[in-house]
């Protein structure tokens, strides 16, 4: 069976575009991938996606592409292990008590993943690990991090040093993972 294929064109009302209240937050941008559909057709229009951290920097020539890989890396198992304390209830992993509660062996997976990770860069009261928790793992913008709301027991640091910091950070994560074969 066959698919037509519908032959009226999108009018500009038709494409959803980002609000003016999501572009007030950061930079967004249309991705340069073609998504498809459930039917394997590709879609009439690409999907939009903020621009993070990560993105930024290495389109400045701050870090390499391999260490923006290993940020990401990171931040996605970060997601996966719920360590973020503000995070909505799972409800794939089911309560036993209001004080135990089993945990997916994946989820624990990634939890190890994660911390293996902190401890390679100097661990979580180490600069570089903090920096990494906050601003990669809990997605904090990095003059917060430098202001001092960080878990380290160091002062505050300018925004220059904080940047310099995560530049850090990333390259010992990238050399860990490449290491451990990731």
């Amino acid at each position: 069976m066959s698919l037509k294929r519908n032959k009226r064109r999108k009018s500009p009302t038709d494409i959803v575009l980002p609000s003016s209240e999501r572009k007030r937050h950061d930079l967004i941008e249309q991705t340069k991938i073609d998504m498809v559909d459930g039917y394997g057709r590709l879609s009439q229009h690409r999907p939009y996606k903020s621009v993070d951290i990560l993105m930024r920097m290495e389109r400045r020539g701050s870090i390499t592409t391999g260490m923006r890989y290993a940020g990401e890396d990171f931040r996605d198992a970060f997601r996966r292990a719920q360590i973020d304390p503000l995070a909505a209830l799972d409800l794939s992993r089911p309560f036993i008590d209001k004080d135990s509660r089993m945990i997916s062996g994946r989820s624990r997976s990634d939890n190890g993943y994660v911390w293996r990770a902190i401890l390679a860069v100097g661990g979580l009261g180490s600069p570089c690990g903090s920096c990494l928790w906050n601003v990669i793992g809990l997605e904090w913008t990095l003059k917060e991090w430098a202001l001092g709301d960080n878990e380290g027991n160091w002062n505050k640091v300018s925004q220059e040093v904080a940047y310099g910091i995560l530049i850090g950070a990333l390259g010992a994560l990238e050399s860990y993972y490449r290491r451990e074969g990731k």
